[in-house]
């Protein structure tokens, strides 16, 4: 009965992947940087200048993110209540998203201000939702649990936003007047997705048990989350394999996120149409679901930490072709690619760090590691959009991205990995 326990508890903390993805694909990735795009050019902003301003709006959107998350980790740990803070955030991000269906012809402010809140959401859940992992998962388990969620991600966001392509390219199937409606019917759909299926978490995922705080309870909520987190500054210093994974992560991340972020508005930018970059991002939903679990396996044989570097590597040669790109063929490539690495390369990051975690500060070091993976999403579309504005074209800004990938590469190679778990078990 324990065993079947665990494998429920486990099935309902990576269906939230399922839920969340929805909108890291449909929204973030596929149709809100083009429908962001022309509000601005409605406005008067010319091409170029409307992808660099949604690089300033993804880019102020993740330092939000990046300044609360670590508070965030150390107020759940202070109280033991990430699922908590995990259904705050989640609603947050539905009711922004649903809110983008609102929007105005032109109206580019509002849709930069409830993306700003929907991306607090998104990312604020997903610290409380990657902090569960090490209580949930068994150390042996841990790599296949994170590449599961990741899977199983790729194949809910990949479903959703195939039959939101559907609509977009033949909105008459479902009664629509025209390709925007679907736009908008798209956002919708994405808001009802998250929130159905969050469901099973909520329900079956435990709360983790209680240790040990650094303070007591009867402490200010805030005034403990402050203190507590300068404690865990101080801490860095005895985890220092931890640290360096972090430093590493923040820079090869700031690469994945500006590809992740910049793709289609770049695509945009040179002429390739929406319909063909959306259906370039369902090859990379669908291609990412074995491939993740592909990862898993092969990080069971030569290690998490070369599997990654392998994906950092496909994604320089990415990038490069990302320069040289003319075509939607291209486009498609380039896609296939990025499915090939990402959600393995983010799933084993995720399941290395967790392991040199230690477990009762779980939240709040997970706000440190997305506190990284923020602020490595904000150097990359902010160079994106500089680069692109002063050279009148964004090709020199996704060649760029090359540097991330190989200096976070370069660390990753330092990090002692097996001192850093040994530090976490004491």
């Amino acid at each position: 009965m324990q065993q079947t326990q665990h494998r429920r508890v486990i099935r309902a903390w990576c269906l939230y992947d399922w839920a969340s993805s929805a909108f890291a694909t449909t929204v973030m990735a596929a149709l809100f940087p083009p429908f962001f795009r022309s509000l601005a050019i409605e406005a008067g902003l010319s091409e170029v200048q409307a992808t660099a301003y949604w690089g300033y709006v993804t880019a102020f959107a993740l330092l939000l993110v990046a300044l609360l998350a670590p508070l965030l980790g150390a107020a759940a740990d202070h109280r033991s209540r990430p699922k908590r803070f995990l259904s705050s955030f989640a609603a947050l991000g539905v009711v922004s998203t649903a809110a983008f269906a609102l929007i105005v012809r032109g109206d580019w402010r509002l849709a930069a201000a409830l993306f700003i809140l929907a991306s607090v959401g998104f990312s604020g859940a997903n610290v409380f939702y990657e902090s569960l992992l090490p209580h949930i998962a068994r150390r042996e388990e841990i790599d296949r649990v994170s590449t599961r969620g990741y899977a199983i991600g790729y194949l809910g966001g990949g479903l959703l936003l195939t039959l939101n392509l559907l609509g977009v390219m033949r909105p008459h199937w479902f009664g629509l007047s025209g390709a925007e409606s679907a736009v908008r019917l798209a956002f919708l759909s994405v808001a009802l997705w998250w929130a159905l299926f969050s469901i099973p978490l909520m329900r079956h995922v435990p709360e983790p048990p209680r240790v040990a705080a650094l303070l007591p309870l009867e402490t200010g909520s805030l005034r403990a989350s402050l203190n507590r987190l300068a404690a865990t500054y101080r801490d860095l210093r005895r985890y220092r394999p931890l640290a360096l994974f972090l430093v590493a992560y923040w820079i090869y991340a700031d690469g994945i996120a500006t590809i992740v972020k910049m793709a289609t508005a770049y695509g945009d930018e040179i002429g390739i149409g929406l319909a063909e970059m959306v259906g370039a991002l369902v090859i990379t939903q669908f291609v990412g679901i074995p491939c993740s679990l592909l990862f898993g396996r092969w990080a069971q044989r030569i290690g998490s930490r070369q599997a990654i570097l392998g994906g950092l590597g496909v994604y320089v040669l990415i990038s490069i072709g990302g320069f040289l790109m003319q075509t939607a063929l291209h486009f498609y490539l380039l896609a296939f690619g990025v499915g090939l690495v990402q959600g393995g390369t983010q799933a084993l990051s995720r399941s290395l760090f967790a392991s040199m975690v230690p477990k009762g500060k779980s939240a709040e070091f997970f706000g440190f590691y997305t506190l990284s993976g923020r602020f490595a999403g904000i150097a990359g579309p902010l160079l994106f959009a500089l680069i692109g504005q002063l050279a009148g074209s964004s090709r020199l800004g996704i060649l760029a991205v090359v540097a991330f990938f190989l200096l976070g590469g370069a660390l990753l190679l330092r990090v002692d990995i097996a001192a850093g778990r040994r530090a976490a078990g004491a």
